[in-house]
């Protein structure tokens, strides 16, 4: 019997829209706040925006070797402004409002169809829930679970960015389990991507995986095709299918 499911965040409870026009607008934005601190960048903002997208892949790319999430004043001098050599220290203070931001405003976040009805009915069903989430911001996890109106349903919110691991890494998933004092074989989780997703559940050994259809990240999982890939329990289309399969799944009527 599941008992409790984990949710992933991008791609999961929201769907993630990038815009060119926005990553620009956030460029703009980020060499304001800087300057605040007495932080200078000699870039103008369509240069800032080329290049904080080349790094941060570079980062993500890093993180997919060692699965190893930094403290984001190193995120912020090492990877994102690293052409600037501005240093952690004078970084510290504005890191954590630059992360938060880097999600918040640079992307548009459209929460999933019906999503509080469906959290609601889990709910109703007796499911305890909680969030693993990937993501270098430590506040913008339960910031988003207060708008979205469902902060009261989730019981642990386990980020990378507060454990320092990443998924697939199994010890994030342990981490939210034994705060919540569940077991694997009763434990689920729903996420958007086989590389992060699918494969971390697996490796903890989840009694549950599902994976919610996302085609717009289905190049960061090209490697993962094929029939030696993990794979999940199920393969959903629409966060509001979740119900019907636990009732299927417990038996319920």
């Amino acid at each position: 019997m599941i008992t409790t499911l984990l949710f992933d965040l991008g791609g999961t409870l929201h769907s993630v829209i990038r815009k060119e026009d926005s990553m620009q607008r956030y460029a703009e934005r980020l060499i304001r706040r800087l300057s605040d601190y007495g932080i200078v960048l000699d870039t103008t903002p369509e240069q800032l925006a080329v290049s904080l997208h080349e790094n941060a892949e570079a980062y993500k790319h890093s993180t997919e070797q060692t699965l190893v999430e930094l403290p984001a004043p190193r995120i912020w001098n090492e990877y994102y402004l690293r052409e600037f050599h501005i240093g952690e220290d004078r970084l510290a203070p504005i890191a954590e409002e630059l992360s938060f931001l880097y999600d918040y405003d640079r992307l548009t976040l459209m929460r999933k169809p019906r999503l509080k009805e469906t959290i609601e009915t889990l709910h109703e069903m007796g499911i305890r829930m909680g969030v693993v989430s990937n993501i270098i911001s430590t506040s913008l996890v339960p910031h988003l679970l207060n708008e979205y109106g469902i902060a009261q349903y989730m019981e642990c919110m386990v980020m990378s960015s507060g454990t320092g691991i990443r998924k697939p890494d199994p010890r994030i998933f342990h981490i939210a389990m034994e705060q919540m004092g569940v077991t694997p074989e009763e434990t689920g989780y729903v996420g958007d991507t086989i590389s992060r997703d699918v494969l971390g559940a697996r490796n903890a050994h989840l009694g549950l995986v599902i994976r919610l259809d996302n085609p717009s990240i289905a190049h960061r999982d090209a490697a993962f095709q094929g029939p030696d890939a993990p794979q999940a329990d199920y393969v959903i289309h629409e966060f509001y299918e979740l119900p019907e399969i636990l009732r299927k799944i417990n038996g319920y009527h």
